[in-house]
């Protein structure tokens, strides 16, 4: 990978390498090299790793009252090889993966060979700047799921969910449009529908307007895969 390609990787990921060669080595997946050890696959170790200790320390900080078996709950969701792989794909870091012959239109690019790419730049950060700096990119990358992480699984709180993705990833804030209401005064139901940048999102029907907004939410981030079927952070796709 030439110097110009691995300029760009660094302002996609937001962080310059002392070493770039770290870097060159993080985005090399064993299809495509000679050996396995010239592979990320070590570096992909080694973030996993670093991974789990910062998101760790960071529910440690921002839930002083859960158990750790909440704790461990929301770590699994957080660091699930789905959600690696989510944030791989929009860091872009699937342009630049070298790998083998045939692997490029493989479902895993998208999948576990994305996500262990992001572990590897990870473990790369560490190498290069220390733990601090991949603190501060770990951080910044999963705030939206810190920040909506929730041991119960988020209950009341998909309108945060959606705005916090929503700023982060688009810049932009929801709006809930009322489309329809029906019932006695006394006993109204209310049809709401989220919408970013002018995108309209599937309804929900709710008994408040509150509780339509919520499920307006909730119908947002499926359709943007934030969160599962299940209402909770995706966890490792079928297959990657």
């Amino acid at each position: 990978m030439d110097k110009e390609l691995l300029l760009r990787v660094e302002q996609q990921i937001g962080y310059h390498f002392i070493n770039p060669g770290l870097l060159r080595e993080a985005l090399i997946h064993s299809s495509s090299a000679d050996s396995r050890l010239a592979s990320n696959e070590r570096l992909e170790f080694l973030g996993d790793a670093i991974l789990g200790m910062i998101i760790c320390r960071s529910l440690f900080d921002r839930f002083p009252d859960y158990l750790e078996g909440d704790l461990t709950k929301i770590k699994s969701m957080v660091v699930s090889r789905r959600v690696c792989a989510q944030l791989a794909r929009r860091l872009g870091l699937q342009t630049f993966i070298q790998v083998g012959k045939g692997t490029d239109n493989s479902r895993a690019m998208n999948g576990s060979i994305a996500a262990g790419t992001l572990e590897a730049v990870i473990a790369a950060i560490a190498l290069d700047g220390g733990l601090e700096a991949a603190q501060e990119f770990v951080l910044r990358q999963f705030d939206p799921y810190l920040s909506g992480a929730d041991a119960n699984g988020h209950h009341d709180n998909f309108k945060s969910m959606l705005q916090q993705h929503c700023q982060r990833f688009f810049n932009s804030t929801p709006t809930y449009e009322m489309l329809d209401e029906k019932g006695p005064d006394h006993n109204k139901c209310f049809e709401v529908a989220a919408v970013v940048r002018r995108r309209h999102f599937p309804s929900a029907w709710g008994v408040t307007k509150k509780e339509a907004e919520q499920k307006a939410a909730l119908q947002a981030l499926l359709t943007l895969g934030v969160l599962d079927d299940s209402g909770a952070l995706p966890d490792e796709a079928a297959g990657s």
